[in-house]
């Protein structure tokens, strides 16, 4: 694995704002960064990003065909009781995901492993499929990577796949917060697959999510809600005033109800108890529980319900050495062992690989000047060179 240093587009903004990227830069600093690109050969791709995210995927689903059978696991998962039917009998319907994004430690000669797993409500869908796509067909035309290069990107054509098993044919509906540039941006593109499958759809904000007096959910135009899209965390929609109308209504949601289990960073001991020194796993514990001492004075700190690495602390020889401030924390930690980034010139970067109709299929490099990924993080490209 390298991080190589190249030339950037002149014209990259401009590319950009013509394909709909138009969160590249945030508050002034850039997102999209090309400046560099991370290469790989296809033996790492293969063994330690594909096949790792395949089994990752397996023993997650095991996990979910615990819980929804043990009252325990489900109360250390903090989903609150009367959400426990609706989640059970999502997975036994066997309701389908659409998407999900790892996110790993690698080193390049190491097994990569699970730092967390963005189950729910993954973004940098559309610069993982689209534009680091484009990058490479460019960059193999100026000669900055070889023109034998490839790229491990298959996420925009497993989309298209996952909506087709998804839609058969009904009317989508994609929400989310659209006044947020990269909310927007993730729900116009994912619209997109769905319509290259086939499918009509609608997109609205969540706000214009209605209920009729049974409990049904419609849009603005009155029109049933038969198949949603929802850019929006299912522990959000739970606190919702609608959150009571959930178990009751005939809406099937992408993702589905199961994927409450999966969407929070409790599943990180809950993995380590039941696969105990896998190679793709760190030794990770509840917060209160007596055997997190066993990771010494040296761990990372995690809030069991975090976004873009917000509330995250990481802990060197019982000092704080790095953290993000946020709002989350009230419902509890888990303790994971600390997994050290590959530093490149003082560039960290943490792996997003991705899975779609369930297929592994891609890979996203986001890259900061810490070892905490937040949401200022950079989006680098990534080429198989070898």
């Amino acid at each position: 694995m390298q991080r190589i240093v190249c030339d950037e587009r002149s014209n990259w903004p401009e590319t950009a704002a013509k394909v709909g990227f138009a969160f590249h830069t945030l508050d002034g600093e850039r997102y999209w960064d090309e400046r560099a690109y991370y290469g790989f050969t296809l033996t790492q791709i293969e063994r330690d990003f594909e096949a790792a995210t395949a089994e990752l995927e397996e023993m997650c689903r095991e996990l979910v065909a615990r819980a929804i059978g043990d009252e325990r696991m489900m109360r250390a998962l903090r989903i609150p009781v009367r959400y426990w039917n609706f989640i059970t009998a999502s997975w036994k319907r066997g309701d389908p995901s659409l998407y999900g994004r790892f996110d790993l430690s690698y080193d390049g000669s190491g097994p990569a492993k699970l730092l967390e797993y963005n189950a729910d409500t993954p973004t940098a869908v559309f610069e993982t499929a689209v534009f680091q796509w484009m990058w490479l067909e460019e960059a193999m035309a100026r000669q900055i990577v070889p023109r034998t290069a490839d790229q491990y990107n298959s996420l925009h054509e497993h989309l298209i796949a996952g909506w087709k098993a998804i839609g058969q044919g009904r009317h989508l509906h994609f929400a989310g917060m659209i006044d947020n540039a990269e909310d927007a941006g993730t729900l116009a593109y994912l619209a997109d697959t769905a319509q290259q499958a086939g499918l009509s759809i609608t997109t609205l904000a969540m706000d214009g999510i209605g209920r009729k007096p049974d409990g049904a959910f419609v849009d603005l135009q009155d029109r049933s809600i038969e198949v949603a899209f929802k850019l929006y965390p299912w522990e959000w929609m739970m606190r919702e005033p609608f959150g009571a109308s959930l178990p009751g209504a005939a809406t099937q949601w992408v993702e589905p109800p199961w994927k409450a289990i999966l969407s929070n960073k409790a599943i990180l001991p809950l993995l380590w108890a039941m696969f105990p020194r896998h190679p793709n796993l760190l030794p990770a514990y509840f917060d209160d529980d007596p055997h997190a001492a066993k990771l010494g004075r040296s761990y990372v700190r995690k809030p069991i319900y975090s976004r873009e690495g917000a509330n995250v602390q990481l802990i060197v020889d019982g000092a704080e050495v790095d953290t993000d401030d946020g709002p989350y924390g009230s419902e509890g930690h888990v303790r994971q062992a600390i997994a050290a980034l590959p530093e490149f010139d003082g560039n960290y970067p943490v792996f997003g690989s991705w899975i779609a109709h369930g297929v592994p299929c891609g890979l996203s490099v986001r890259e900061d000047a810490s070892p905490i990924t937040k949401n200022t993080s950079r989006f680098l490209p990534h080429a198989i060179i070898d």
